[in-house]
């Protein structure tokens, strides 16, 4: 996997996430309010139960983030769980959608943030591109539903993650569902799938070897991607193979909130048990990367790897799963 130079690589505290929405309202995006929700809708995502246990959390490898907070590294214990099998899909969110009439963010700010290869809308749709990231644009009318701008539908990617929701959005649902969003803690432990102090839910091998096992960005980062993988944006939620736990794609395909504030210094004072992060913060905590990813500009795909976006945020390689204890 190689880069190019001159696509605007932007160093060790970079990440493929989009910026916060209040980057692209510079352009000149206007503000509209957001939607209630209701409660009492069926969560159609099938679980995996996660055993209790204490596991070693934070990166073990030596491939982690200046600035991240990927260390120290900390024993954590957690009670048993039930986390979503994959990513709530584009069929799930439309049940949610379709019970309450709830609207996205995106929709109620009139915009969200399209990866420059995935536009599909029209020229006076864009709003403009943020300073330091050109390959993210500000695209009127993108939202669930047209991930790509007014031009594109989620037709035939029911299977899909669903993408351009943001912090809030994804808690909405989970009130609808009558479930919440993982800790970072119980979202790292479930990634691991078992497996003790590895970089990928599937052990420590580079995630080319032997075939793709993840769905990230081939080529030259951001101008052209090779599809090696055979997915330009989001891959259906079980393309690749479940972890020892039985749960699906958590590295590659979309970044997954967390319920957590963001704090890079947090490990340092982290609880040995059940952690839920810092009291209070001004971003919300974002795992796994995205088809974004790149070894050369995006190292996120990995078990420990965080990222961090304000709460009001969405972007066309975010999404979300959901979890209950017990």
């Amino acid at each position: 996997m190689t880069t190019d130079d001159a696509s605007g690589s932007c160093g060790p505290g970079c990440t493929c996430g989009a910026p916060a929405r209040d980057q692209f309202l510079t352009l000149g995006a206007t503000v509209s309010a957001s939607a209630a929700t209701h409660s009492g809708g069926q969560h159609p995502i099938e679980q995996v139960a996660i055993p209790a246990g204490t596991f070693l959390m934070g990166d073990s490898s030596g491939d982690r983030n200046p600035g991240d907070g990927e260390t120290p590294l900390h024993e954590v214990t957690l009670p048993a769980f039930s986390i979503d099998a994959t990513t709530v899909t584009n069929d799930a969110f439309a049940a949610f959608v379709e019970s309450t009439g709830y609207l996205t963010e995106a929709e109620t700010f009139g915009f969200s943030a399209v990866f420059h290869l995935a536009l599909a809308a029209q020229p006076d749709d864009v709003l403009g591109q943020p300073p330091g990231t050109p390959w993210w644009l500000g695209v009127r009318g993108a939202d669930w539903a047209h991930p790509g701008g007014a031009d594109s539908n989620i037709d035939g990617l029911g299977d899909h993650p669903v993408v351009h929701v943001s912090w809030n959005d994804a808690v909405a649902y989970c009130e609808w569902a009558g479930r919440r969003l993982p800790t970072e803690a119980e979202w790292e432990y479930a990634s691991r799938g078992g497996l003790a102090a590895k970089k990928y839910p599937w052990g420590d091998d580079e995630v080319d070897a032997g075939g793709w096992r993840a769905n990230i960005f081939q080529g030259s980062f951001p101008r052209e991607n090779t599809l090696e993988d055979g997915f330009l944006t989001t891959a259906p939620v079980r393309t690749f193979e479940p972890n020892g736990y039985g749960v699906w794609q958590t590295v590659g395909n979309v970044w997954e909130w967390c319920s957590d504030w963001y704090d890079p210094g947090f490990y340092a004072a982290s609880p040995a048990s059940s952690p839920t992060g810092p009291a209070a913060g001004q971003q919300r905590l974002l795992r796994g990367g995205s088809y974004l990813c790149h070894i050369s500009y995006c190292n996120r795909y990995r078990n420990s790897a965080r990222s961090q976006n304000t709460p009001d945020s969405s972007m066309g390689n975010a999404g979300f799963r959901t979890v209950a204890l017990g």
